[in-house]
């Protein structure tokens, strides 16, 4: 509706103007005159150059609007997001209620018996459980505190990103273990006070990956000290344009986690490694697998990583087609009215056409003074669409990603498709210069 009521005026706007341009006490005059004097016509000549101009200028930020987004575009793709092969992973969430099973251990040996199921699956490499896929903007997050480091009164640590999971989870990923060594099913089942630490956590609190092994650290106070086993490499958990967060990792089955005697998670989510994810087939016999060990589990969220990957860089996509779309046709606008521009000059200046070829002026001198003409325009326009792109660079810095406002290489290329795109527009008009007869131009006239 926006759009419909903006066009009607656009519409009405620009078509009275004229009306009252030309309407005015004047206009008997002007039938008497013939209506189209010269200097109508130079005046008329000057506004369709401006126009084009404008046009040309639009259609530079557009472009280059759009070539800076192509640039991130192709920045995200490039990105080590921190797990492989994300189409080879199918992901789903599953949830043990309490009401049919109450018991701790008895959620984890169910879990692990769900999985046994699925890895029996022909074709399935390895399965593994997460509290959090990556990428899905959910997550538990909560101060950890460090053994070795002092907090003052009232202070806290900062907020990290907690992860529960179970063993085989990084190698489903394809996670790398910096140092150290995984979870087992020995430590949740006997719930030993172990966690582990991504990366960029290690170096922040003591600066070398290995430094984290036998280090300790908690959730608040009153809880269980927990020793670092493990070091995980980062991963882009929060999409693959932000950074990665610093993550603390658990163990499925604690106990004195938060105050909680037993700390269970119910709700999981499975990640399972295997070249048929994706297929109608797969997704039914890995139902059949889990309703095998419980057939009143619904299977929820069931899709690839590489569909929650492409969701988290939907937004930077779809801006990514709509400027397209919007340079595209801002390109054909300037192109069509270059193309205008020098076809009306060409029609108006037919006679010194004629003279000027009488006169032994070469076709070729003909047609360079009419691309001449037009590619000026056009280096006005690029000129101008210049300094408006440069000025409304930061306002696209929240949109790009590792990709400067002002990329040389983007603005190179647009600069020199877009005169490449003039000098085409302006050439064609030209050639029908060169084909005006002399004494045929002569004799009109």
């Amino acid at each position: 509706m926006f759009t419909f009521v903006v066009s009607i005026l656009a519409g009405l706007m620009f078509g009275v103007i004229p009306v009252f341009k030309y309407a005015g006490p004047h206009v008997a005059s002007g039938l008497r005159g013939g209506g189209r004097t010269s200097s109508a016509s130079r005046e008329r000549h000057r506004a369709r150059s401006t126009l084009v101009v404008v046009q040309v200028a639009l259609a530079l930020v557009l472009l280059i609007s759009s070539g800076l987004m192509i640039r991130t575009f192709q920045a995200m793709r490039q990105v080590n997001p921190g797990f492989s092969n994300p189409g080879q992973l199918l992901t789903m969430s599953l949830s043990i209620p309490s009401a049919q099973v109450k018991e701790p251990e008895a959620v984890v040996r169910m879990h692990q018996a769900i999985m046994e199921r699925i890895g029996a699956i022909p074709g399935v490499n390895s399965v593994g459980l997460t509290s959090i896929i990556p990428m899905t903007n959910s997550g538990w997050h909560d101060p950890i505190f460090a053994s070795d480091k002092t907090y003052g009164p009232g202070q806290l640590p900062a907020i990290r990103a907690f992860k529960f999971l179970s063993p085989g989870l990084l190698k489903t990923m394809g996670n790398t273990l910096v140092v150290g060594r995984d979870f087992t099913w020995e430590d949740a089942y006997q719930m030993r006070p172990v966690a582990m630490v991504s990366e960029n956590l290690a170096r922040e609190l003591w600066k070398e990956p290995s430094a984290a092994i036998g280090k300790q650290i908690r959730e608040n106070n009153a809880s269980t000290w927990r020793e670092v086993i493990g070091v995980v490499s980062d991963e882009r958990d929060e999409g693959v344009d932000k950074k990665a967060p610093t993550i603390a990792f658990f163990p499925i089955l604690m106990n004195h986690f938060e105050g909680d005697e037993f700390q269970v998670r119910r709700t999981m989510s499975y990640v399972i490694r295997s070249p048929r994810a994706g297929s109608s087939g797969f997704v039914n016999e890995v139902s059949r697998a889990v309703w095998s060990v419980n057939p009143n589990l619904p299977l929820a969220g069931v899709r690839t990583l590489e569909e929650v990957v492409r969701a988290s860089m939907a937004r930077t996509s779809f801006t990514l087609v709509m400027l397209m779309i919007a340079g595209a046709m801002a390109l054909l606008l300037g192109i069509a009215g270059i193309y205008g521009v020098i076809s009306y000059s060409v029609s108006q200046r037919t006679r010194e056409i004629g003279i000027r070829m009488a006169l032994g002026a070469q076709r070729l001198e003909i047609a360079r003074m009419f691309v001449r003409y037009g590619l000026g325009l056009a280096a006005i326009g690029i000129a101008c669409g210049l300094l408006v792109a440069i000025a409304l660079g930061r306002v696209m810095t929240s949109l790009l990603f590792e990709t400067s406002p002002i990329d040389p290489l983007t603005y190179l290329a647009v600069c020199l498709s877009l005169s490449a795109a003039a000098m085409l527009a302006s050439y064609v008009p030209a050639l029908r210069a060169t084909g005006v007869n002399p004494v045929t131009a002569l004799r009109a006239e």
